[in-house]
């Protein structure tokens, strides 16, 4: 990644860029073209409960040091060519939502940070999508560990109950179609609790955008 937030070739050739054929719902590449609407083996066994993931690329090396850039190094201005990538990634779903929010961080989090990396990557994405960005409308109202490192049902024990939809913003969700906007999708706990909060509070249907997913036996 270069001062100015392009890639250069190398890293561009290294990424693995997520393309047709995929999982309809969790994004996951499929190895040959199976037909429209196919989802993969983890979507029928576990389905999620938001409708559609959406993702630019595997999580690997290069992926990996743009997000830690933006997440830890302050490149905040990396945040809105990763948007624009994502919004290219959506397709037809852009057209399909209401509105757009990030997954939150807690407050004693986000003053530790300064900014929710989350919240930028959504911010640009909104734009270049045309659709309303709506931070407010979901909180994160429990501290919770870092999700690095725990195993997945670690993952999902640390996220649950982590998040809220205000009751002051109830009446902005409800019967909207939501894109919940996040930078890596791992084992998804933590879009998985933040959806179930939006239906609860809610919202008629949630859609998934992040920069990139990790795809076991690749890195």
């Amino acid at each position: 990644m270069a001062d100015s937030g392009a890639l250069c070739p190398a890293c561009w050739s290294a990424i693995r860029w997520i393309e047709r054929p995929y999982c309809e719902r969790l994004a996951l590449p499929f190895g040959y073209d199976i037909g429209p609407g196919a989802l993969s083996a983890e979507a029928i066994a576990h389905p999620p409960p938001f409708g559609r993931l959406r993702a630019v690329c595997v999580y690997g090396r290069e992926a990996g040091e743009m997000v830690q850039a933006l997440k830890y190094h302050d490149r905040t201005e990396l945040a809105r060519p990763l948007g624009a990538m994502m919004a290219r990634a959506l397709g037809p779903v852009a057209d399909e939502v209401d509105l757009v929010l990030p997954i939150p961080l807690h407050r004693g989090r986000l003053w530790r940070r300064r900014f929710n990396q989350s919240a930028l990557l959504g911010a640009a994405l909104a734009a270049r999508i045309g659709k309303p960005f709506e931070p407010q409308l979901l909180a994160r109202i429990r501290a919770t560990r870092q999700q690095v490192g725990l195993k997945a049902g670690e993952r999902a024990r640390n996220v649950e109950g982590a998040f809220r939809v205000p009751p002051a913003a109830r009446p902005s969700l409800a019967g909207k179609r939501v894109l919940l906007v996040d930078d890596v999708y791992t084992t998804g706990s933590t879009v998985r609790a933040a959806t179930r909060a939006l239906v609860r509070g809610g919202a008629a249907s949630v859609d998934v955008a992040v920069f990139a997913r990790v795809v076991e036996g690749v890195s």
